[in-house]
């Protein structure tokens, strides 16, 4: 592990772009910066364990991430932004303030606002039937529509009982005008699911409005739907209704990302800290998933929400349309942003995860406060939760506090019995044991061995991420598998051998 001093140097050396707001004090700022860069912790620890902080330098290595664009809102404004890393894993290629991170389900959120403001134009209706609504596609009835339809206030919160919870996107080999398996699917084709999409038809598997399922489904037809509204392509329409309002000079909507800006992007890496196949993949489900954009361009998306709440700006929503946007319908969602009401203050946030990138934009109306990390790699979760533990430890917030979790005794015989193979999300996972130790390893959370911790007979959980797995047996105590739990989501896993 490298000493201090090494550390700092090195990240004086991943420190590659900043800007800061008019600040009072530049020195006191440059300290706060600096507790921020050294202070992260995992948001799980051991108790009774030390308390340990560590450099960003070191984290970033040590999780394999190449490249991080943080930005930090506080008395509602951007009071910092920094780049670290490199675009690519082993070039020279600096990231700076405006390279170019995918957003992943970020996008969501961004595209809600924007179906919003056409509602508030008259141009979109938020409730009833949304096939009285869509003109070249219809979502096919079932048995699930014969009593209550779908409607775009259901799709924006997620309990519309549409499927396809993700998209996996598309190598960038791939062009939408290729003619065979390897070709990119029109948005039609995706919500049909006819080849070459490579997702499952979209379609209602619940009855609507009566339970909470993330789908991203959901917001590929609201993209056909505020296209058809407006009588524009997607990435037109979002450019003019939120990206030059707020002054969003580094943000796109783009299934393919112009030749020209591919210098100025950040490649996706895979969990052994490899640059993915093409360096990123596309996604024609520009709604849910296709927005390019930097850590300081997504901070105005923070900033203008807490200000539209607050009723002093209206560029792209009312006061009374971000507060019902900020109201939890079912689930934890309002309508595009996860919600979470605090004593003096709402929380509105959404991560995202597509192939290589892992994204976090998180914010508080009330006291002018958030942040975004965005970072290349499937292991950046991990990243991002010590960033924004150590951010909120600075900025004094109620979130992201580190908790500490109680462990008992380990028990080597036990551990014999979990370890093994099994398959997680239809990918190899293993628990590895090693006499009182036991370990996850998946190339879903990382490629590394990651110690577990019993809390709790089969019970055991990871401090980075923070993550959860109880090992499930059946009606004859024989292990049959583990539930990976993280948040509000619960992965199954079946034992292979």
């Amino acid at each position: 592990m490298p000493g201090p001093q090494l550390l700092r140097k090195t990240l004086m050396l991943v420190a590659v772009g900043s800007a800061f707001a008019a600040y009072s004090d530049p020195t006191a700022l440059d300290e706060k910066i600096s507790r921020v860069e050294q202070g992260l912790s995992t948001s799980v620890i051991v108790k009774g364990a030390s308390a340990q902080k560590m450099q960003l330098a070191h984290r970033m290595h040590y999780h394999q991430v190449p490249a991080v664009s943080i930005a930090v809102v506080n008395n509602g404004q951007l009071e910092w932004a920094k780049a670290y890393g490199v675009n690519v894993a082993g070039s020279n290629a600096n990231t700076t303030l405006t390279t170019l991170f995918q957003t992943a389900s970020i996008s969501k959120a961004v595209s809600a606002m924007a179906a919003l403001h056409l509602v508030e134009q008259g141009k979109l209706q938020l409730d009833g039937d949304i096939n009285r609504q869509l003109k070249s596609w219809k979502l096919p009835d079932n048995e699930f529509t014969k009593e209550h339809k779908v409607s775009l206030r259901q799709l924006l919160n997620h309990s519309a009982g549409v499927n396809v919870h993700g998209f996996h996107g598309y190598a960038l080999t791939q062009t939408a005008t290729q003619n065979d398996q390897h070709a990119v699917p029109s948005l039609l084709a995706v919500l049909n699911g006819e080849a070459p999409a490579n997702t499952a038809p979209v379609r209602v598997e619940t009855i609507p409005g009566t339970q909470w399922s993330y789908s991203g489904g959901g917001y590929t037809i609201i993209q056909l739907m505020m296209m058809e509204a407006s009588q524009q392509d997607f990435p037109r329409l979002l450019q003019d209704t939120v990206f030059t309002p707020l002054g969003m000079q580094h943000s796109r909507f783009a299934a393919r990302l112009p030749q020209q800006e591919r210098k100025n992007a950040a490649a996706g890496h895979d969990g052994s800290g490899a640059a993915i196949s093409g360096l990123w993949h596309q996604n024609p489900e520009l709604a849910a998933a296709g927005m390019w954009s930097t850590a300081a361009d997504l901070a105005k998306i923070i900033i203008e929400v807490q200000k539209s709440e607050a009723g002093t700006s209206d560029r792209i929503l009312s006061s009374q349309m971000t507060k019902t946007m900020l109201t939890r319908g079912l689930g934890e969602t309002g309508l595009g942003f996860f919600v979470e009401q605090q004593p003096d203050r709402t929380s509105f946030s959404h991560s995202g995860g597509n192939k290589g990138f892992r994204t976090l934009l998180f914010g508080y109306t009330k006291t002018g406060q958030g942040a975004v990390v965005l970072t290349n790699s499937d292991n950046g979760m991990a990243l991002i939760e010590e960033i924004f533990t150590s951010i909120a430890a600075e900025y004094n917030w109620p979130d992201f506090k580190v908790i500490e979790k109680a462990v008992i005794a380990p028990d080597a015989t036990l551990n014999q019995t979990l370890a093994g193979e099994y398959l997680l999300l239809d990918k190899p996972a293993f628990i590895i044991a090693e006499a009182e130790r036991l370990y996850f390893q998946s190339n879903l959370i990382s490629g590394k061995r990651l110690e577990l911790h019993r809390e709790a007979n089969s019970s055991f959980f990871l401090t980075a991420p923070d993550a959860t797995v109880r090992f499930e047996t059946d009606a004859e105590n024989q292990l049959t598998g583990f539930s990976l739990v993280k948040g509000v989501n619960t992965y199954k896993a079946t034992k292979v051998k």
